[in-house]
Order: C-alpha cells, then sequence, then structure tokens
C-alpha cells in the first residue's frame, strides 16, 4: 500500500509540473528555475534588441514574468489560468497542449519523456472564505497508459494543507476521503476513483473541504458542467 501512496503523490506533482509545460510563457518559468541569474543577465546585454521586440508580443513578456518567483503549485495552477482561456494558445515547448473545452472543463494532453498523458481540467466556482487570500485551485483526472493509470483524481489546492488534517470531496450523495501533500491532494483510496468519476459525470457539482496549514476550514465548489464530454475526450487522446 505504501509504495502505490507514494506513486500517487509523485503522479500529483508530475503532472501539476506538466500544466506548467503546456501554457507557452509560463513554461519558461519551470526550466529556469536553475538558471534564472543567466536568463535576466542574457537579455540585460542588447538592451537595443530588447525593446522592439518587447512591442510585438508584450502579453508573453508579462506572462511569463508572473509565475517565476511563484511556488510549484502555484506557478502551475497560474498557469494552467492562463492557458485556459485562449485555447488556441495553450501549447508549450514541452508539447503539452489545451484541446479543447466543454463547459467549465479544458482537455489537455502532455508528452514526458516517452510517455503520453491526458487530462481533463477544471476551476473551482466559489471559494469560501471569500476573503482568505490563496492561489488558484485546479480539479484534475488524468490518464497516463504508460503506467497503466487511469482516471487518477487530483487536486492543486492552491494553498498548504495541514500534514494529516481533514479533506474529503462530496459529489451527489457520495463522499470521499482525500489525502493532502503540501498543496495537492487525492483520492485516499484509488479503488474509490471509478464510482467517484462516474458519480461525477451525473452530478451538477463537486465539493472539497480541506484545512489549512494555518488551521482555516477552506471550502472549493467545482462545476461538473462539460465534465463528462471532457473526461471522455481525454480517455480517447490517451487511448492509442
Amino acid at each position: 500500500m505504501t509504495p502505490a501512496f507514494l506513486q500517487r503523490g509523485i503522479a500529483a506533482g508530475i503532472l501539476s509540473a506538466l500544466i506548467v509545460i503546456g501554457t507557452g510563457p509560463a513554461a519558461q518559468a519551470q526550466s529556469q528555475r536553475s538558471t534564472q541569474p543567466s536568463t535576466r543577465s542574457t537579455p540585460a546585454k542588447p538592451a537595443p534588441a530588447a525593446k522592439p521586440a518587447a512591442k510585438p508580443a508584450p502579453t508573453v513578456r508579462t506572462n511569463a514574468a508572473k509565475p517565476t518567483g511563484a511556488a510549484a503549485a502555484g506557478v502551475a495552477a497560474g498557469a494552467a489560468a492562463t492557458a485556459a482561456r485562449p485555447a488556441q494558445a495553450a501549447t508549450g515547448p514541452g508539447g503539452a497542449s489545451l484541446l479543447t473545452s466543454y463547459g467549465d472543463w479544458g482537455v489537455y494532453t502532455a508528452q514526458t519523456g516517452r510517455s503520453k498523458i491526458c487530462y481533463a481540467l477544471s476551476q473551482p466556482k466559489d471559494r469560501l472564505p471569500k476573503n482568505l487570500t490563496r492561489d488558484p485551485a485546479y480539479l484534475f483526472v488524468s490518464f497516463r497508459p504508460a503506467e497503466n493509470v487511469r482516471n487518477e483524481v487530483a487536486l492543486v489546492l492552491g494553498f498548504t494543507a495541514k500534514e494529516n488534517g481533514p479533506a474529503e470531496a462530496a459529489v451527489g450523495n457520495a463522499s470521499y476521503a482525500l489525502v493532502t501533500k503540501t498543496a495537492n491532494a487525492w483520492l485516499k483510496n484509488p479503488a474509490e476513483e471509478g464510482q467517484a468519476i462516474a458519480t461525477m459525470a451525473r452530478s451538477g457539482s463537486l465539493t472539497v473541504k480541506t484545512q489549512s496549514a494555518r488551521g482555516s476550514s477552506l471550502t472549493d465548489r467545482y462545476s461538473l458542467n462539460g465534465f463528462g464530454k471532457a473526461l471522455e475526450h481525454a480517455r480517447k487522446e490517451c487511448a492509442s
């Protein structure tokens, strides 16, 4: 049981990183973590060339700058938000892309090494308490055929969760215990994923309740409008 638990934790982190890879300018932020000093010094020398280059693509430069100093999960969430708006622009050097959207859900694919990953992703519609500042949150269901993984439910919470704190996802008449690790979460019992997916496909919303490292009780409500179609599209993308 322990190896499976650790594998799911690592998978959630990998998928969070892949969201960054698939969002154009935000992808550069991840690759620059270990090379930021050289990245900053390089454009500083040819100052005349940098100025005219900024005119045709000011938006790209602005988006790339925002996630550079954020935490890993925060960067991933913010980058996915940027990509989710213009579907045609969500292509990155890592090979990931936003294929299409269904209702409140987007369909993404990414290539990491020899492995293809496909997932359906959405943002919460409501977040409580409303006056509490936190990073964007995301719910996604992924497929990784190279690892024989299907229907893996995971979340980017947008904040650091309390270790061993209460966490659950409620959908329809069912509730599922979540296990959290830093700013990520996934279903505690992998055997429940199939049932959870089926319930999500016929329900209108999913509510996630967690507790932050500071002890605050937080609630995120996700719309499931378009979830079924997005999930099926993601599944077909990774069927081959």
